[in-house]
């Protein structure tokens, strides 16, 4: 009997209207749709996404995943979840695995494919990427990231703001995400390096609630929302053009 394929599909970082046509054609035929929650509730950003998008009932599969740093924990849900997936291809069944932003880009499928294919190599799996929220980010605060000769490097902020000045020192213009829990120290990194000021801070990207601010001060009064991320931009813009 034939497996079915297992579709990850990046629906984008919030905004209904972002979401590609590929995604919303495969997300109209497969038969579940599976997505990442937090084992502390049972929501589904993603999937509130692309819920206007559904022309049928498709059922809908939360897939538990623990907020913590512990390999071993998080190894065991990558492998229970993947198990739960498995199960239903083998029933000739297509799924499709909704993600924020893109799937290849600091997104939970990444390690659901690999243990999926690590359990079962035989699993077809297809790639729908999705606009991320650096990129709406960008186009939100009207802030080109690179053009001719530019670079620009983009890193988590979940582990603070260790690495970060070595990362300016060797990189162009810079996309910091996850900046919410460690704001206030790469903040301080970026003053440091005399660049909070040429920085935006962009939240709840695509969303009613969605939030442009370039005044990195003003952030530190209340820490950031989960979804949020840090454009910086190193060189002067505006001087660069006028010369």
């Amino acid at each position: 009997m034939n497996t079915g394929t297992l579709y990850g599909i990046g629906v984008g970082p919030g905004d209904p209207d972002l979401i590609t046509l590929k995604a919303i054609n495969v997300l109209s035929r497969v038969s579940t749709i599976f997505a990442a929650s937090s084992t502390k509730n049972e929501y589904s950003l993603a999937f509130n996404i692309v819920s206007r998008h559904i022309k049928r009932d498709i059922p809908l599969v939360l897939l538990g995943f623990p907020m913590t740093l512990e390999k071993k924990e998080l190894v065991s849900a990558w492998e229970n979840n993947a198990r739960k997936i498995i199960r239903l291809l083998r029933q000739g069944q297509d799924a499709a695995f909704i993600t924020l932003g893109d799937p290849m880009t600091y997104s939970t499928f990444g390690y659901i494919m690999e243990t999926v294919k690590k359990i079962d190599p035989d699993i077809q799996i297809r790639i729908i990427p999705g606009i991320t929220s650096y990129q709406a980010g960008a186009a939100a605060a009207g802030m080109v990231l690179a053009e001719a000769e530019d670079t620009f490097t983009v890193i988590s902020g979940a582990l603070g703001a260790k690495n970060l000045k070595q990362v300016i020192k060797h990189s162009g213009n810079l996309v910091i995400l996850k900046v919410y829990r460690n704001y206030r120290e790469i903040v301080e990194t970026l003053n440091d390096c005399d660049l909070a000021s040429a920085s935006v801070l962009v939240s709840r990207c695509g969303m009613d609630n969605e939030v442009v601010l370039r005044d990195l001060e003003k952030g530190l009064e209340n820490p950031p929302p989960y979804l949020s991320l840090l454009l910086v931009r190193k060189k002067d813009r505006k001087r660069e053009l006028k010369e």
